[in-house]
């Protein structure tokens, strides 16, 4: 009985067996025989795969070993896209930013995630990202087989894929920069929200108009443009001239503190800002829907 070749690991064992057992048994519809034989060693367990018996069928031994290491290097590849990354993304995250709570560091895998996978899909192996990872890895294993019987898939991962590691930890890097700033922008949420409570509103109802290079204006209940001293001096002369700053018509917005709020705006702009106006404003704000305002906007 020759062993064709042996595979080392220290997870997804029953995995692997699993996969490369049905892949085997296709070798037998071809009147080859090849069995698995497991064996523990410390915290690895191998896998051989040894060649029992097989019928003159046009086949020699090196084209069964050469068959055999291309589902193999399939299998690995696969098992390390589909369970082995999330375990590394995670120990990445664990080992360099302990500093973290579960919750947190739970939040920034899921934006790491989304980084190597480019946000585009929900499910990551329907990415053209996930598929081009899984490739480079395939191509990793396939040549290291074809040198080699023995591979003991950690210390792949270890040595041979540093490449594809250091793709992991830049995604964590971003992402941890991406938990950095959603928390900025919620702390940033929670002070604009007090600023807005504990003050008497200035003005019942304002009407936001922006256009579509993003200047706004400001017009009350009536319709009529807000006087700069409704604002407190906040703004000089906001009924003469127009304002090109987003972070100027919420901190606008906050000082006014109006009960209501009406939104005339293209709705696929200014996004981010429209976002934070909402938070902000919990509960006074409405998005027209149409009127005589909103009309000029929708043909920009």
């Amino acid at each position: 009985m020759a062993r064709i070749i042996s595979i080392g690991t220290t997870q997804h064992i029953d995995l692997i067996k699993a996969k490369l057992g049905r892949e085997l048994k296709l070798f037998e519809r071809d009147g080859l025989k090849i069995n698995l034989e497991e064996s523990p060693a410390g915290k690895f367990t191998f896998l051989s795969c040894c060649l029992v018996d097989f019928r003159e069928n046009g086949c020699t031994e090196e084209d069964i070993q050469v068959i055999l290491k291309n589902y193999i290097a399939e299998i690995i590849s696969d098992i390390i896209m589909s369970h082995w990354e999330a375990f590394l993304l995670e120990n990445i995250i664990r080992e360099n930013y302990y500093y973290f709570g579960n919750e947190e560091k739970k939040i920034i895998y899921d934006y790491a995630t989304m980084h190597i996978n480019s946000k585009l899909e929900e499910e990551p192996w329907k990415s053209v990202y996930w598929v081009n990872r899984k490739n480079k890895i395939l191509q990793k294993i396939s040549e290291f087989l074809n040198f080699n019987n023995h591979i003991v898939i950690d210390g792949f991962i270890r040595f041979r894929l540093k490449e594809y590691l250091s793709e992991l930890r830049e995604a964590a890097d971003k992402a941890v920069d991406d938990f950095l700033m959603e928390r900025e922008y919620k702390e940033f949420i929670q002070l604009l929200k007090y600023f807005v409570e504990i003050q008497e509103p200035q003005i019942d109802i304002v009407h936001v108009l922006i256009n579509s290079s993003g200047v706004f204006k400001l017009f009350d209940g009536n319709m009529r443009p807000i006087r700069s001293d409704c604002l407190g001096g906040f703004i000089l002369d906001l009924m003469d001239s127009e304002v090109n700053y987003e972070d100027l018509l919420i901190g606008v917005l906050v000082t006014v503190a109006p009960k209501k709020i009406t939104l005339h705006y293209k709705k696929d702009k200014w996004k981010q800002a429209m976002e934070t106006i909402n938070n902000v404003f919990a509960g006074r704000v409405n998005e027209c829907v149409g009127c005589h305002l909103c009309n000029p906007l929708l043909n920009n």
